[in-house]
């Protein structure tokens, strides 16, 4: 095998293991940083090794084996943590008895089901809300999605010095804090699940629509997004909220092709060509509805917003949405996560329920709202419900102010051409 295969299988490799050795060591060493220093020294050990050895007929196992050969080297330094060198030994002495005896499968090397606990256990540590929200996304993404610094700054369009902080940050709270790598009891694991959802919902919508940059979306953001709520649904599968926001994300994710033109322009929702949609992440999105639902508890606002994605998906054209279904479901989502934004979308749909007047009236409600002063979105809304009531210079103003708001380029060039248009309509 040559080099540069070598290369792309440990890469490969790599990125379907990671998490699970960082989370197997994390467990043992009880230290997220180390875990995760350990387990890049032996990617580089691999990229040294498999060039001229071959890949392994256990890569993954093989990695897993050295990770923690390699945190009995680095526990050996420290005598604050020399207490778990018997336990780590027994270990990985059992691991290569193993593997002598003929394993070939990684899941005869780790025991699954506390692979399963360990990943869950990563999940909730790297979500911990110690941590600030952007220091939550950068370590997930780095320690559970295995992503690089570099594929980060690039998705979030930060330096990667920035990227680099913030995990480095991330890594010295949890330890100052002395955060337990554990899921957490009964009664504190409701708060940390919301934490774990809005890091996993966070990182799909900066992909589904950017919020800076020259693109309108950054598909691998959402692809990985969707990985990790798919691991996480696995994990947790009687948390009904858990496959609310996997259902959701699927729908979301199926409208991707449809969403931009072919000079990258944003297709809004109710303009794009339905016969684009991935038919395939629809159903698998009312399948994961289906089992928020089977559950049996009271829906969450993750199970609501899948519903609404699932009301938008069913309607074969955008004559066909069932709009008062949709201000409904907004009405129950505003009750459970009371949010201006949520109000901003339940503005929208109560007005093509009932006219542009109800929604405009639900809308400068919202306008007094200090979190929504410089929130692009509410005057782009209030121009379009301005627009059909047939006052376009009023609409013009404010799709203007809209466009100087946002930060997307591509956004903002169909904002302004927007604004041109109700101008020239307005004047004849």
């Amino acid at each position: 095998m040559t080099a540069p295969d070598s290369r792309a299988a440990v890469e490969a490799v790599w990125r379907l293991e990671s998490a699970r050795i960082v989370a197997g060591l994390a467990r043992l060493v009880r230290d997220v940083g180390l875990a995760e220093e350990v387990a890049q020294d032996v990617l580089v050990m691999a990229l040294e090794q498999w060039p001229r050895m071959g890949v392994p007929p256990n890569p993954g196992a093989w990695l897993m084996i050295r990770a923690k050969h390699r945190a009995i080297d680095q526990l050996r330094r420290s005598d604050r943590l020399a207490g778990k060198l018997a336990e780590l030994g027994h270990v990985v002495r059992e691991q290569e008895r193993t593997a002598r005896d003929g394993a070939t499968e990684v899941d005869e090397v780790i025991d699954e089901d506390e692979l399963k606990d360990d990943l869950l256990r990563l999940i909730f540590v790297s979500c911990h809300p110690v941590l600030s929200t952007e220091s939550r996304v950068a370590l997930t993404l780095r320690v559970v999605g295995g992503l690089t610094t570099t594929e980060i700054s690039r998705a979030f369009l930060v330096s990667e010095a920035t990227v680099a902080q913030r995990i480095v940050r991330a890594k010295r709270t949890l330890a100052d804090k002395q955060v337990p790598f554990e899921i957490p009891p009964a009664d504190a694991r409701a708060q940390r699940l919301a934490s774990v959802l809005e890091v996993i919902y966070l990182i799909f919508n900066e992909g589904y629509t950017a919020t800076a940059g020259d693109t309108w979306t950054r598909p691998e953001l959402c692809h990985e997004a969707l990985r990790l709520g798919r691991i996480l649904a696995e994990l947790a599968p009687t948390e009904p909220e858990v496959h609310g926001l996997v259902a959701l994300m699927e729908i979301q994710a199926s409208r991707m092709r449809a969403r931009v033109g072919p000079s990258g322009e944003p297709i809004p929702l109710l303009e794009q060509n339905r016969g684009r949609w991935d038919r395939l992440l629809i159903r698998r999105g009312f399948a994961a509805l289906l089992r928020a639902e089977r559950v049996g508890q009271p829906p969450g606002p993750y199970v609501v917003q899948a519903a609404i994605a699932a009301c938008h998906a069913q309607a074969r054209t955008a004559a066909d949405t069932d709009w008062p279904q949709i201000a409904t479901l907004y009405e129950k989502l505003s009750r459970l996560a009371p949010t201006p934004v949520v109000e901003l979308n339940r503005a929208v749909a109560v007005a093509l329920a009932d006219g542009p007047a109800r929604g405009l009236d639900i809308l400068d409600a919202c306008s007094a709202v200090p979190a929504l002063r410089n929130y692009h979105l509410l005057p782009s809304v209030r121009a379009d419900l301005l627009a059909k009531l047939g006052r376009l210079d009023e609409a013009a103003a404010e799709v203007r102010r809209a466009a100087e708001l946002t930060r997307n380029l591509p956004e903002r060039k169909v904002l302004l051409e927007r604004a041109e248009a109700w101008l020239s309509a307005g004047e004849q």
